[in-house]
């Protein structure tokens, strides 16, 4: 789409059309060209039209990268005020790190975003993204792959708990630029955007000097969208989670959409793996190809062993590599991209693989389901009656019920392999106490979704999730999408 058709008013006009209300909004602002603009058109469309229900809120995140940061977030701030708009600097602190700079710049700045929500009560974020992005990131990504991308997504859901929008990403930077100067309102410029050691910026010039040839990125998207639900239909059909543990993949599964299994192999390869990504293209060929075959064999891909049987194709996460994690009374956090885990014990604990237990009483953890998870005695393989008693009800849909491991006829070494991958708990100094097991939240956590989860993917997750017997992802904050009612 080109950027014309699509002013920035207009964008504005129809996002908040599109919303569900009523909505407090969080802008992130940064003072440049795009978060500005991005205020004060929303600040005068909310204005004029009262009944719509919104109300807007504002947060500037300071990374302390360079000097002058805290000076423009002031700048920020009274612009805010003089909009009466409530407005909050959110400092990025602690030492930062000296390589991956960007991307840990980019946790923490919609974390601050996140928590900035959280605290004026607001239940959306919006940023400045325009088409100008699109492009620069569409210019990038084709670099790296001949895949069609869908570039940025329109709405992403951070953290499960916040859905962050970008309402002028049809929208050129141009255009956001001439409606400033008419309302004689400056904005900053950041000296990074001209840095041409970032990758960003050394696209952009390219792409001033030769613009790259347009995409239609809402067909890329429709695309997307009818991939992530045909395959949350394979999952219904030819997906069976065993014991919390083990992934099956029905034989008829195997031999559907080639489009669709990949999408779905990629994202389970990921979600069982503990990986952000899925697979890259020549890993997830060989992973089909293996598939394919007829006769049982086995293959790794993205820490994930693939067991192919002729029941079907097993999935569990393979043993190396997991690491223990430790946590003091109060603390949060995800051990081996698969658990997310709160402890709200007393004492210190210690998170491993049954596979590579270092603790002399440990507390073997299955038939995973939120908002804890059930515990039994330690084993290798759970007996049949333990697994029964603790996974028989676990998932609320019959089709994906959380089996009892070898009870149901699995093959034993995929079972096992599953249970040593399973994780482990322990007391650091004494052993845990009934109290204390029960007062430890250890739930699934999916990489590649839980952080950052586009709407693109969302429905592919949401089902999967209900597999997990997890609770829901948000929904999506719209009534209406490009006009059309949801």
């Amino acid at each position: 789409m080109s950027p014309e058709a699509a002013s920035p008013h207009a964008a504005i006009r129809q996002f908040l059309l599109s919303l569900q209300s009523p909505a407090r909004i969080l802008v992130a602002i940064s003072g440049g060209s795009d978060s500005t603009g991005l205020l004060l058109l929303l600040d005068e469309a909310v204005k004029v039209a009262p009944h719509l229900q919104v109300s807007l809120c504002a947060a500037t995140v300071d990374h302390g990268l360079r000097a002058g940061s805290a000076d423009e977030a002031q700048q920020v701030a009274a612009l805010c005020a003089s909009l009466g708009i409530p407005h909050i600097i959110a400092a990025w602190q602690g030492e930062k790190p000296k390589t991956g700079i960007m991307a840990a710049a980019r946790e923490a700045r919609y974390g601050l975003l996140a928590e900035s929500a959280e605290r004026f009560g607001a239940n959306l974020i919006v940023t400045g993204h325009t088409y100008d992005d699109q492009c620069e990131t569409l210019a990038m990504r084709g670099v790296r792959t001949e895949q069609l991308s869908s570039g940025i997504a329109d709405a992403v859901l951070f953290d499960r708990r916040f859905w962050i929008l970008r309402p002028l990403l049809f929208s050129s930077r141009a255009g956001i630029r001439s409606f400033l100067r008419e309302r004689r309102v400056a904005w900053i410029d950041d000296p990074s955007n001209e840095d041409v050691k970032y990758e960003r910026v050394r696209v952009r010039r390219q792409l001033s000097a030769d613009p790259a040839t347009e995409t239609d990125i809402r067909a890329a998207w429709k695309e997307r969208l009818a991939l992530s639900s045909a395959a949350a239909e394979w999952l219904d059909r030819h997906f069976r989670l065993q014991g919390g543990l083990l992934g099956q993949v029905l034989p008829d599964g195997l031999r559907q959409d080639h489009a669709v299994l990949a999408y779905a192999l990629g994202r389970l390869t990921a979600v069982f793996g503990g990986q952000a990504f899925a697979p890259g293209r020549v890993q997830m060929e060989r992973l089909l190809l293996f598939a394919a075959g007829n006769e049982p064999r086995r293959m790794t891909v993205g820490r994930v062993v693939f067991d192919l049987r002729r029941d079907g194709l097993y999935l569990a996460r393979e043993s190396r590599g997991i690491l223990p994690l430790t946590l003091r009374p109060g603390e949060a956090g995800v051990w081996d991209g698969r658990f997310e885990a709160a402890n709200g014990s007393g004492a210190t604990i210690r998170i491993e693989a049954q596979g590579a237990r270092s603790s002399p009483i440990p507390v073997l953890v299955t038939g995973i389901q939120p908002p804890r998870v059930g515990a039994v005695n330690d084993s290798t393989v759970p007996d049949e009656s333990a697994a029964r008693k603790d996974l028989g009800a676990r998932d609320s849909r019959d089709e994906h019920r959380n089996e009892g491991g070898e009870s149901r006829g699995l093959p034993k070494t995929a079972w096992k392999r599953a249970v040593a991958s399973a994780p482990v708990l322990s007391g650091e100094e004494v052993p845990l106490s009934p109290e204390s097991i029960q007062a430890i939240n250890l739930t699934p956590y999916f990489a590649p979704f839980d952080r950052f989860l586009t709407r693109f993917d969302f429905i592919f997750a949401d089902r999967l999730s209900a597999v997990f017997a997890m609770a829901p992802y948000a929904g999506l904050p719209f009534r209406s999408i490009d006009g059309k009612t949801i």
